[in-house]
């Protein structure tokens, strides 16, 4: 073991936390306070406590990575449906422009029309008209000619004011393309921020801490798994998943061993959500992209109802999401430096449980 490793470890989980905390400010992002490791002499081995302050720290530098890749994700998807919103509104406002050409030529015409005339009024054309039938004719011809230029100018009118009221709402969701934008890129910084304050703080351990550090990890996540599967809740659960469901696990499942990227929705790598989504989109049941809005947008079931295919929320702040396989196993794709796994459905603080295709 390194001289003074102890102190080491203790000094990396204080100023990592204290980086990250500078780095990404704001309660949804800030890393928690460090837990603190005792001095020790130079002498002094690392012990499973100071390995399990590292990895809690580093579930909590992990964790505000995942909800700062959430923001990100709400932002893109924001950010696209703007830009498509801009480019129809820009198809209406060249139609109306075209449309308002056409009405301010048939307006010309009819002013040249008028002219053409002399502008008489109907009395002196009775009184000039040797034939008085042929002048009612031209009378009613000349109402519906009025009735019809009314109606050109009203149309004028209004397509001058769709003009306009396009043009407003392009405006506005220019303004909020922008400002989806700043959030975007305020995003993948906090995300990349922390997660490179947690690989700065695995870089400190040593080979066989990083093992150790490993083991920990299985444990907890054990751990947590029996004491789910202890509360007698998978002897409850017999929902059978619909064919929409099988077609989303076997998406899902066909993904194992692809690498987590944050931002990702495949082919090649995935975050949680992107591995959600796809596997649900695969099947024919488009679904939001981030596990917050899955969490808000679908239907909610109670987990003694949970079949195959439902998906998994996890942590207060809906942060996490995974599909249920059945028998107490989900996929998902877990974290940065990990990749698409299969673990147990209790490994993770459950939120609750949504169904795609209720």
């Amino acid at each position: 073991m390194g001289t003074g490793k102890r102190g080491l470890i203790a000094t990396a989980v204080t100023v990592i936390g204290a980086v990250a905390v500078l780095a990404a400010p704001g309660s949804a992002f800030a890393a928690p306070s460090p837990t603190p490791s005792p001095t020790a002499s130079p002498t002094t081995a690392v012990t499973n406590r100071d390995i399990e302050a590292v990895r809690k720290q580093l579930d909590a530098l992990y964790h505000d990575a995942a909800v700062a890749t959430d923001a990100y994700n709400a932002a893109e998807e924001k950010a696209e449906q703007q830009s498509a919103q801009i480019v129809a509104l820009t198809r209406k406002i060249v139609k109306g422009q075209e449309k308002l050409a056409r009405l301010k030529a048939r307006a010309g015409a009819a002013a040249a029309a008028q002219y053409r005339t002399n502008g008489l009024p109907d009395e002196a054309k009775l009184v000039l008209s040797d034939d008085p039938q042929q002048f009612l004719d031209a009378t009613g011809r000349v109402l519906q000619g009025q009735r019809a230029t009314k109606a050109l100018i009203a149309e004028l009118t209004r397509t001058q004011q769709d003009l306009k009221q396009y043009a407003d709402d392009a405006s506005a969701q220019w303004t909020k393309l922008e400002a989806n934008r700043k959030a975007k890129a305020a995003a993948k910084k906090k995300v990349e921020q922390q997660i490179a304050a947690a690989e700065k703080l695995e870089s400190q351990l040593e080979a066989k801490e990083k093992e150790r550090l490993a083991e920990l990890e299985e444990q907890a996540a054990q751990k947590a798994q029996t004491a789910w599967l202890d509360s007698g809740v998978l002897k409850e659960i017999s929902g059978e998943t619909s064919k929409a469901g099988r077609t989303a696990v076997a998406y899902a499942t066909t993904q194992i061993g692809k690498p987590y990227v944050w931002g990702a929705e495949g082919p090649d790598s995935y975050d949680c959500s992107g591995l959600t989504s796809q596997a649900w989109a695969s099947a024919g049941k488009p679904i939001p992209r981030t596990s917050q809005e899955q969490w808000k947008q679908l239907e909610h079931v109670d987990i003694r109802d949970m079949r195959p295919g439902d998906l998994i929320i996890y942590f207060d702040d809906a942060s996490h999401v995974a599909m249920y396989l059945g028998d107490g196993a989900i996929v998902h794709a877990p974290r940065p430096g990990r990749t698409v796994t299969i673990a147990g459905a209790g490994s993770m603080p459950i939120l609750g449980v949504v169904r795609p295709d209720a």
